[in-house]
């Protein structure tokens, strides 16, 4: 058993009084006068490999002068009947159907030990993936190109004087033809509407022709870009999930299938503050940033442009991640909901922006934008260096640096180009007599602060005190910018002050003559 099968199969007979193995020329198993290699042998039970040369027949069994007859044998040779796909690129699956392919994959099988069954491609070994007598599937190998394909099935036969080995060989079945198509990578697969989307692959044609597109779940593209190897396209505004589908001259190919997502907020902090203020936008399938071009995002989202609007008004986008949105609270932010905001399009006929576009938006709930207010501030005079506290509210959380968040300064410090920090570079400061002071500590409700020292303003001089300073008034200071009109960053910084009340700087720390004779590296 069994009475047939392939070249390379395993037969196994049983009976009784098969005696002792003693060589390979007093115990022979032979197929039609073909001999087979024998790999066990019991007194009640053979095993042997079907030879290649094999042809249906009765199966003798030489023992020792005993010549017995186990049966007629018939022998099958592999047979390709189906292939899907015929045609498909490297690394996708293979799927042959047919006849005889036998009932292992060759290297699982343990009694093969010189050769195993394959897949050729084109001469390639693919991956097997499942291997069963009628239906084989496999992986297109990396390497594969365009060619044949067959199954070929190792067969193990004795040499001459029936020992092992002879070079293992293969019976082969009848090739069919595989066309390996370039591989087209496809980033993302899964996104919201405007995302863009590119393709990477290669004769994609120097430029878009007349009749090729890009289609989501049935529904045409914006292309963006088109080029030999490279498409980038951004995702239509009423696209589902489903096939992405690449037309290219009249033929359609699935490249993969993309998942449609819609905003998720789960929540924000804080829920107020004063212009300025950091608000971080928590949740899910925010996408990638994009910026709107030259067109203004805040009007037309042609280019599938982000935006965060806070009471109706758009907030300067300091950080755009796929879960996360941190955004600073424009200058001229009103309180109201905080919505975020993805244009999309529907393209052309011709594939060109646009036949119509959209918003797509998503409320994240309200915020209440705050006054800085001093209620208190004490003591109203005092000598360098010695510390006053200012009670309000509203004053929001301590920034030491406004320029760091600017949008182009990240960018430029990629490319290794050389930035200057602006004046006013403090989004939060305490002025005391005009003087930025030295802030101790910072909350919503109380700051502390040193009374101004530097030479650099002229409070204290070589020459002496400079009385000219030493009056005014108590100022806290917030600062933000708002959104240029095509949503880039940003206008000049605008300021809101509270004022506290004035103040009279004493004749008290003054620094002795030493301070500005003698040298001092440690100095503020």
């Amino acid at each position: 058993m069994p009475n047939a099968a392939q070249p390379g199969a395993t037969v196994i007979i049983s009976g009784e009084e098969f005696g002792t193995f003693i060589s390979s020329q007093e115990n022979q198993v032979l197929f039609k006068g073909v001999p087979a290699l024998i790999q066990q042998w019991e007194s009640d039970l053979i095993m042997v490999k079907v030879p290649l040369r094999a042809q249906g027949g009765p199966v003798i069994l030489l023992v020792g002068e005993r010549t017995v007859q186990a049966g007629i044998f018939t022998v099958h040779q592999p047979k390709i009947d189906r292939m899907t796909p015929f045609e498909a690129e490297a690394g996708s699956l293979l799927i042959i159907e047919g006849k005889h392919f036998g009932n292992t994959a060759g290297s699982r099988d343990p009694n093969s030990m010189f050769g195993v069954n394959q897949v050729l491609i084109n001469g390639i070994p693919g991956h097997i993936k499942k291997w069963r007598s009628t239906k084989i599937e496999v992986r297109i190998p990396a390497s594969a190109k365009t060619g044949k394909v067959v199954v070929r099935l190792a067969s193990y036969d004795p040499l001459p004087d029936g020992s092992c080995c002879a070079p293992v060989d293969y019976a082969v079945s009848n090739p069919l033809r595989l066309t390996v198509i370039p591989r087209i990578a496809m980033q993302p697969t899964e996104g919201t509407v405007g995302s863009k989307v590119v393709l990477s692959g290669q004769d994609f044609g120097k430029q878009k022709g007349n009749g090729d597109a890009v289609l989501f779940d049935g529904h045409p593209a914006t292309i963006a870009r088109w080029s030999p190897r490279n498409i980038v396209v951004h995702v239509p505004l009423h696209a589902t999930s489903g096939p992405l589908i690449l037309r290219r001259e009249g033929v359609d190919r699935e490249v993969g299938r993309f998942k449609v997502h819609k905003f998720q907020v789960a929540n924000f902090s804080p829920r107020e503050g004063p212009i300025g203020s950091l608000v971080r936008i928590r949740g899910a399938h925010f996408g990638l940033y994009s910026e709107s071009g030259a067109t203004p995002y805040y009007f037309d989202f042609n280019s599938g442009a982000n935006a965060v609007e806070i009471g109706g008004v758009p907030a300067v986008i300091h950080r755009w991640q796929n879960d996360l949105i941190d955004v600073w609270v424009p200058y001229s932010a009103k309180t109201g909901k905080i919505v975020i905001k993805r244009g999309a399009t529907i393209p052309k006929p011709d594939g060109t922006c646009c036949a119509d576009h959209g918003v797509v938006e998503v409320a994240a709930g309200s915020f209440t934008v705050v006054t800085p207010t001093v209620e208190s501030y004490g003591p109203a005079s005092a000598g360098l260096d010695e510390v006053v506290t200012i009670k309000g509210s509203g004053f929001g959380d301590f920034l030491k640096i406004a320029e760091a968040a600017r949008a182009s300064l990240h960018q430029k410090g990629h490319d290794w180009k050389p930035y200057r920090l602006g004046a006013n570079v403090s989004r939060t400061s305490v002025l005391i007599n005009g003087i930025a002071t030295h802030v101790m500590s910072w909350n919503n409700t109380e700051i502390q602060v040193r009374v101004p020292r530097r030479p650099l303003f002229g409070i204290a001089t070589p020459e002496g005190f400079d009385t000219d300073r030493t009056t005014g008034e108590v100022i806290v200071r917030r600062g933000s910018w708002d959104a240029l009109p095509d949503g880039t960053c940003c206008t000049e910084k605008q300021w809101v002050s509270a004022i506290a009340g004035p103040f009279t700087i004493l004749a008290r720390g003054i620094p002795d003559q030493a301070y500005f004779t003698e040298p001092n590296p440690n100095r503020d």
